[in-house]
Protein backbone atom coordinates (compact mmCIF):
# COMPACT_ATOMS: atom_id res chain seq x y z
CA UNK A 1 0.00 0.00 0.00
CA UNK A 2 2.79 2.41 0.86
CA UNK A 3 3.58 2.74 -3.23
CA UNK A 4 -0.06 3.36 -3.99
CA UNK A 5 -0.40 5.82 -1.30
CA UNK A 6 3.19 7.60 -2.84
CA UNK A 7 1.84 7.65 -5.90
CA UNK A 8 -1.59 8.92 -5.50
CA UNK A 9 -0.38 12.11 -2.83
CA UNK A 10 2.71 13.25 -6.09
CA UNK A 11 -0.63 13.11 -8.62
CA UNK A 12 -0.35 16.48 -10.06
CA UNK A 13 -4.51 16.45 -10.39
CA UNK A 14 -5.17 16.72 -6.75
CA UNK A 15 -9.34 16.66 -7.21
CA UNK A 16 -9.48 12.43 -6.20
CA UNK A 17 -10.12 10.76 -2.98
CA UNK A 18 -10.12 7.08 -2.49
CA UNK A 19 -12.57 4.93 -0.79
CA UNK A 20 -10.61 2.15 1.23
CA UNK A 21 -12.96 -1.11 1.55
CA UNK A 22 -11.40 -3.11 4.53
CA UNK A 23 -11.85 -6.88 4.99
CA UNK A 24 -11.13 -8.64 8.77
CA UNK A 25 -8.31 -7.20 9.21
CA UNK A 26 -6.22 -6.77 12.22
CA UNK A 27 -7.15 -3.76 14.52
CA UNK A 28 -3.50 -2.60 13.96
CA UNK A 29 -4.13 -2.01 9.99
CA UNK A 30 -7.30 -0.25 10.43
CA UNK A 31 -5.66 1.78 13.13
CA UNK A 32 -3.17 3.18 10.31
CA UNK A 33 -6.61 3.69 7.99
CA UNK A 34 -8.03 5.89 10.83
CA UNK A 35 -4.55 7.69 11.36
CA UNK A 36 -4.67 8.28 7.02
CA UNK A 37 -7.55 9.31 7.07
CA UNK A 38 -7.22 11.67 9.96
CA UNK A 39 -4.05 13.73 7.67
CA UNK A 40 -5.74 13.55 4.43
CA UNK A 41 -9.54 14.14 4.18
CA UNK A 42 -9.16 12.62 0.63
CA UNK A 43 -8.96 9.13 1.93
CA UNK A 44 -11.76 7.78 3.80
CA UNK A 45 -12.41 3.74 4.80
CA UNK A 46 -15.08 1.89 5.57
CA UNK A 47 -15.14 -2.20 6.77
CA UNK A 48 -16.50 -4.88 4.02
CA UNK A 49 -19.71 -5.75 4.75
CA UNK A 50 -19.15 -9.62 6.19
CA UNK A 51 -22.26 -11.03 4.41
CA UNK A 52 -20.34 -10.30 1.16
CA UNK A 53 -17.01 -11.09 1.25
CA UNK A 54 -14.93 -11.23 -1.88
CA UNK A 55 -12.87 -8.22 -4.11
CA UNK A 56 -16.16 -7.44 -6.07
CA UNK A 57 -18.35 -6.93 -3.52
CA UNK A 58 -15.93 -5.13 -1.66
CA UNK A 59 -16.29 -2.87 -5.45
CA UNK A 60 -19.68 -3.04 -5.34
CA UNK A 61 -19.79 -0.99 -1.84
CA UNK A 62 -17.77 1.31 -4.24
CA UNK A 63 -20.12 1.54 -6.72
CA UNK A 64 -22.98 1.80 -3.76
CA UNK A 65 -20.85 5.37 -2.57
CA UNK A 66 -20.06 6.65 -5.28
CA UNK A 67 -21.15 10.28 -5.83
CA UNK A 68 -23.83 11.12 -9.51
CA UNK A 69 -21.00 12.36 -11.17
CA UNK A 70 -18.25 10.55 -10.03
CA UNK A 71 -16.02 8.60 -12.27
CA UNK A 72 -14.35 5.71 -10.50
CA UNK A 73 -11.07 3.72 -10.47
CA UNK A 74 -11.16 0.25 -8.53
CA UNK A 75 -7.28 -0.24 -7.22
CA UNK A 76 -6.12 -2.66 -5.07
CA UNK A 77 -2.94 -1.31 -2.61
CA UNK A 78 -0.55 -3.45 -4.91
CA UNK A 79 -1.46 -1.41 -7.84
CA UNK A 80 -0.02 2.22 -8.27
CA UNK A 81 0.27 5.38 -10.95
CA UNK A 82 3.13 4.90 -12.85
CA UNK A 83 3.83 8.85 -13.49
CA UNK A 84 2.85 12.04 -11.80
CA UNK A 85 0.47 13.43 -14.50
CA UNK A 86 -1.74 10.60 -14.99
CA UNK A 87 -4.86 11.61 -13.47
CA UNK A 88 -4.75 15.05 -14.78
CA UNK A 89 -4.12 13.49 -18.48
CA UNK A 90 -7.23 11.34 -17.82
CA UNK A 91 -9.43 14.34 -16.48
CA UNK A 92 -8.21 16.29 -19.17
CA UNK A 93 -9.19 13.69 -22.07
CA UNK A 94 -12.66 13.38 -19.72
CA UNK A 95 -13.00 17.39 -19.78
CA UNK A 96 -11.70 17.18 -24.03
CA UNK A 97 -14.40 15.04 -24.74
CA UNK A 98 -17.38 16.41 -22.73
CA UNK A 99 -16.71 19.67 -24.35
CA UNK A 100 -16.78 18.66 -27.90
CA UNK A 101 -19.81 16.19 -27.97
CA UNK A 102 -21.49 13.89 -24.97
CA UNK A 103 -19.23 12.53 -22.20
CA UNK A 104 -17.80 8.69 -22.71
CA UNK A 105 -19.38 6.33 -20.50
CA UNK A 106 -16.19 4.30 -20.18
CA UNK A 107 -12.69 5.76 -20.98
CA UNK A 108 -10.30 3.33 -21.58
CA UNK A 109 -6.54 3.38 -20.75
CA UNK A 110 -3.98 0.41 -20.60
CA UNK A 111 -2.05 -0.66 -17.69
CA UNK A 112 0.93 -3.04 -17.39
CA UNK A 113 2.42 -5.53 -14.64
CA UNK A 114 5.28 -5.19 -12.49
CA UNK A 115 7.40 -7.76 -11.32
CA UNK A 116 10.11 -6.37 -8.65
CA UNK A 117 11.34 -3.45 -10.75
CA UNK A 118 10.86 -5.29 -14.02
CA UNK A 119 7.60 -4.19 -16.13
CA UNK A 120 6.28 -7.04 -17.52
CA UNK A 121 2.80 -7.84 -20.18
CA UNK A 122 1.17 -4.45 -20.84
CA UNK A 123 -2.65 -4.92 -20.43
CA UNK A 124 -4.19 -2.68 -23.18
CA UNK A 125 -8.09 -2.66 -24.63
CA UNK A 126 -7.41 -3.79 -29.09
CA UNK A 127 -10.24 -1.11 -30.81
CA UNK A 128 -11.57 -3.33 -33.83
CA UNK A 129 -14.41 -0.28 -34.52
CA UNK A 130 -16.98 -0.95 -32.14
CA UNK A 131 -17.23 -1.60 -28.63
CA UNK A 132 -19.31 -4.94 -29.09
CA UNK A 133 -16.87 -6.10 -32.24
CA UNK A 134 -13.76 -5.44 -29.68
CA UNK A 135 -15.27 -7.94 -27.19
CA UNK A 136 -16.23 -10.41 -29.66
CA UNK A 137 -12.67 -10.62 -31.54
CA UNK A 138 -11.57 -11.12 -27.96
CA UNK A 139 -9.97 -7.77 -26.13
CA UNK A 140 -11.25 -6.78 -23.22
CA UNK A 141 -11.15 -3.56 -20.96
CA UNK A 142 -8.64 -3.80 -18.15
CA UNK A 143 -10.48 -2.95 -15.35
CA UNK A 144 -7.84 -1.30 -13.09
CA UNK A 145 -7.18 0.89 -16.69
CA UNK A 146 -10.69 2.13 -17.23
CA UNK A 147 -12.52 4.86 -15.68
CA UNK A 148 -16.24 4.17 -15.31
CA UNK A 149 -18.25 7.23 -15.70
CA UNK A 150 -21.73 8.12 -15.02
CA UNK A 151 -23.06 6.80 -17.86
CA UNK A 152 -21.96 3.31 -17.15
CA UNK A 153 -23.08 3.19 -13.88
CA UNK A 154 -26.55 4.52 -15.15
CA UNK A 155 -26.93 1.38 -17.06
CA UNK A 156 -25.30 -1.00 -14.49
CA UNK A 157 -23.85 -0.24 -11.16
CA UNK A 158 -22.79 -3.80 -9.74
CA UNK A 159 -21.17 -6.70 -10.56
CA UNK A 160 -23.04 -9.64 -11.35
CA UNK A 161 -23.28 -12.33 -8.42
CA UNK A 162 -21.09 -15.73 -9.01
CA UNK A 163 -18.48 -14.29 -10.22
CA UNK A 164 -15.38 -14.77 -7.71
CA UNK A 165 -12.93 -14.15 -10.18
CA UNK A 166 -13.67 -12.23 -13.77
CA UNK A 167 -16.86 -10.38 -12.46
CA UNK A 168 -15.33 -7.23 -14.22
CA UNK A 169 -14.98 -9.11 -17.58
CA UNK A 170 -18.77 -9.90 -17.36
CA UNK A 171 -19.68 -6.51 -16.19
CA UNK A 172 -17.64 -4.55 -19.42
CA UNK A 173 -19.54 -8.01 -21.31
CA UNK A 174 -23.24 -6.66 -20.39
CA UNK A 175 -22.32 -3.36 -21.07
CA UNK A 176 -22.19 -3.88 -24.49
CA UNK A 177 -25.59 -4.75 -24.99
CA UNK A 178 -26.79 -1.05 -25.05
CA UNK A 179 -25.49 -0.24 -28.83
CA UNK A 180 -26.01 3.39 -27.22
CA UNK A 181 -22.87 2.93 -25.09
CA UNK A 182 -20.14 6.02 -25.55
CA UNK A 183 -16.72 4.00 -24.96
CA UNK A 184 -13.20 6.10 -25.46
CA UNK A 185 -9.68 4.64 -25.54
CA UNK A 186 -6.83 6.53 -24.70
CA UNK A 187 -3.39 6.07 -25.26
CA UNK A 188 -2.16 6.31 -21.57
CA UNK A 189 -0.31 4.02 -19.46
CA UNK A 190 -2.48 4.41 -16.00
CA UNK A 191 -1.51 1.78 -13.74
CA UNK A 192 0.89 -0.49 -12.40
CA UNK A 193 0.30 -3.39 -10.97
CA UNK A 194 1.62 -6.12 -9.10
CA UNK A 195 2.14 -9.50 -10.52
CA UNK A 196 0.26 -12.16 -8.46
CA UNK A 197 -3.61 -12.47 -6.72
CA UNK A 198 -5.65 -15.44 -6.13
CA UNK A 199 -6.72 -14.98 -10.09
CA UNK A 200 -3.55 -16.09 -11.27
CA UNK A 201 -3.73 -19.62 -9.38
CA UNK A 202 -7.07 -20.59 -9.42
CA UNK A 203 -7.12 -21.38 -13.39
CA UNK A 204 -9.84 -23.95 -13.54
CA UNK A 205 -12.31 -21.47 -12.03
CA UNK A 206 -11.21 -18.55 -13.55
CA UNK A 207 -11.57 -20.42 -17.11
CA UNK A 208 -15.27 -21.58 -15.83
CA UNK A 209 -15.58 -17.80 -14.82
CA UNK A 210 -15.00 -16.79 -18.60
CA UNK A 211 -16.91 -19.16 -20.19
CA UNK A 212 -19.82 -18.53 -18.04
CA UNK A 213 -19.26 -14.47 -19.16
CA UNK A 214 -19.29 -15.00 -22.77
CA UNK A 215 -22.19 -17.29 -22.82
CA UNK A 216 -24.44 -14.02 -21.06
CA UNK A 217 -23.48 -12.08 -24.19
CA UNK A 218 -22.85 -13.97 -26.82
CA UNK A 219 -24.75 -17.16 -26.48
CA UNK A 220 -23.89 -19.74 -28.81
CA UNK A 221 -21.15 -18.17 -30.23
CA UNK A 222 -19.23 -18.08 -26.92
CA UNK A 223 -16.24 -19.92 -28.48
CA UNK A 224 -15.20 -17.61 -30.90
CA UNK A 225 -14.22 -14.71 -28.37
CA UNK A 226 -13.32 -17.05 -25.54
CA UNK A 227 -10.67 -18.67 -27.54
CA UNK A 228 -9.43 -15.48 -29.36
CA UNK A 229 -9.21 -13.72 -25.92
CA UNK A 230 -6.59 -16.49 -25.13
CA UNK A 231 -4.77 -16.51 -28.13
CA UNK A 232 -4.11 -12.68 -27.67
CA UNK A 233 -2.80 -13.49 -24.15
CA UNK A 234 -0.29 -15.84 -25.59
CA UNK A 235 0.62 -13.70 -28.28
CA UNK A 236 1.34 -10.98 -25.89
CA UNK A 237 3.33 -13.14 -23.56
CA UNK A 238 5.61 -14.18 -26.70
CA UNK A 239 6.20 -10.26 -27.66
Amino acid sequence: MPRLLDSLRRQTFTGWSVLFIDGPSGPEHRAVLDQLCHQDARFRWQPQDPAEPGIFAAMNQGFAAAAPHDWLLFWGSDDWAPALDVLERAMAAIEDLTAQAAPPDLLVCRGRYVKGSRPGRATAFRWRGTYRRSLFLGSTPPHQATLIGPGARSRLSRYAPGFRLSADLDYFLQLCRDPQLRVQTLDLELVHMALGGVSGVQHRRRLQEVRRAYQRAFGCCWPFPYLLRYAQRFLSALA
